[in-house]
């Protein structure tokens, strides 16, 4: 039920335009106290802050994102961007350095990242829509494709 209730305010035109500013400073705030156990979006979808390298200053960059973990230990993310017509910045991130590090579930680790395109893309995103049915009308209102990556350990 609140899963339900967060779907729906987070496809909302309000929080499509106050979430960019409001949701990741919270999560990192959430991480930040909690040691890395914790992110605001966790209590309804798995969720993980990922470490770029920005793709312009050469600085770490971090990024709280809802993911998929898959079998084997990759996670999924998508540059939903809120619903915004650009694509997030952590996205332009990683296709300049796919190399980044996670924090998930408390433990932090390398990744490589692989964007998804094509037939892997397609056969990742019902899962993905499994998880956060809002990426659909993200995707609507982009007027965008949304990027997808797959984060694979790399230790």
């Amino acid at each position: 039920m609140l899963k339900g209730f967060f779907q729906w305010l987070a496809a909302t035109d309000w929080f499509m335009r106050a979430g960019p500013r409001i949701v990741p400073k919270l999560d990192r705030a959430l991480h930040r106290l909690t040691r890395g156990k914790l992110i605001g979006a966790s209590g309804l979808v798995p969720a993980l802050v990922l470490t770029t390298t920005g793709a312009r200053s050469g600085l770490p960059r971090t990024t709280p994102l809802a993911c998929l973990p898959e079998p084997g230990g990759s996670l999924l993310v998508v540059g939903s961007n809120f619903g915004l017509p650009g694509h997030p910045a952590w996205t332009g991130n990683l296709l300049k350095t796919p190399a980044a590090t996670v924090s998930f579930r408390g433990r932090e680790f390398p990744v490589v990242a692989t964007l998804l395109t094509g037939e892997r893309r397609a056969a990742a995103w019902p899962g993905l829509i499994e998880l956060w049915p809002v990426y659909d009308r993200y995707t609507e209102k982009s007027g965008r494709e949304l990027r997808v990556f797959r984060l694979t350990p790399t230790t």
